[in-house]
């Protein structure tokens, strides 16, 4: 069957997703943290406990989209991610099991395709303690035009017409790809040469949630003095793919009390990651 509209509201059945602290240390150097940030990247050093980039939510609640079961049949291929929240209701521990629960929230009609946003809350078994929540948006091409809801449209989290209060740039390394899909996505279009120009890509592009996790970081260390504890929200718009091998710059304006915007560019200065907003604590 086509997209089915009626499926807001629908509910996957829980899914749990376990992890241990080798999991945190290759998420973290998947995302391009190194010996700059130990913290994040070795669990025995001796100034401090062995943390957890705030970022890995994307991937550990990454088993929460059952309800997309309920929203009908379509081409996998046709789907591309289109934006990512997570919020964090606590610190995520370096080993643990959650259980998520994913909810249809929206489908919008765009004529040319269909846009599906999930939301899914993880919460740390035993304890029932939620952990973070996630929400996301894809873009499903040839899946619209049933004359439905148009959704949400227009700029928001703009930046200030003004320089950035802060500009961190990272490199990403040739095969930064090839370390990132050990987190879990094995999507041969980040891997496979063949399978990318399948899909018009000279070669494999880098997962848009490693962009997320390379400006979480980003983040992190330019607003909340690399403290997990601080960091409580994010959100973004993917709007351009990346080739492993690329300099990202993030560039964040600080709009308010525990408030900032943020993009993240490409070596030639496009926008890949548009309409940031973090939110923070101090």
């Amino acid at each position: 069957m086509p997209i089915n509209p009626d499926a807001v509201g629908s509910k996957g059945e829980p899914t749990e997703h376990s992890w241990t602290s080798k999991d945190c240390l290759l998420y973290a150097l998947g995302v391009g943290a190194g010996t700059g940030e130990l913290a994040f990247t070795t669990e025995n050093t001796s100034s401090t406990p062995q943390q957890v980039l705030p970022t890995m939510a994307v991937v550990l609640g990454a088993g929460g989209f059952g309800a997309m079961g309920s929203v009908g049949t379509f081409n996998p291929a046709m789907l591309v991610h289109g934006e990512q929240a997570i919020e964090l209701h606590g610190l995520i521990p370096t080993e643990g099991t959650v259980s998520t629960v994913s909810e249809v929230t929206g489908i919008f009609d765009k004529g040319k395709g269909a846009v599906v946003q999930t939301r899914s809350t993880s919460t740390l078994t035993g304890t029932g303690q939620p952990l973070f929540t996630n929400v996301s948006s894809v873009y499903i091409r040839g899946e619209g035009g049933w004359g439905g809801d148009r959704g949400p449209s227009g700029p928001r989290n703009l930046a200030p017409e003004r320089d950035p209060d802060h500009v961190a740039r990272y490199p990403t390394l040739p095969d930064q790809a090839l370390i990132y899909r050990l987190s879990g996505d094995r999507n041969p279009l980040h891997s496979d040469p063949e399978f990318a120009a399948l899909g018009g890509f000279p070669k494999p592009i880098l997962h848009g949630l490693c962009t997320y996790g390379f400006t979480g970081r980003a983040l992190l260390h330019s607003l909340c003095g690399s403290d997990p504890a601080r960091f409580t929200s994010m959100e973004g718009r993917f709007s351009s793919p990346v080739f492993p091998g690329e300099a990202l710059a993030v560039k964040i304006w600080r709009t308010g009390d525990g408030d900032a915007v943020f993009q993240t560019c490409g070596d030639d200065g496009r926008v890949v990651l548009d309409a940031g907003r973090c939110t923070f604590d101090g």
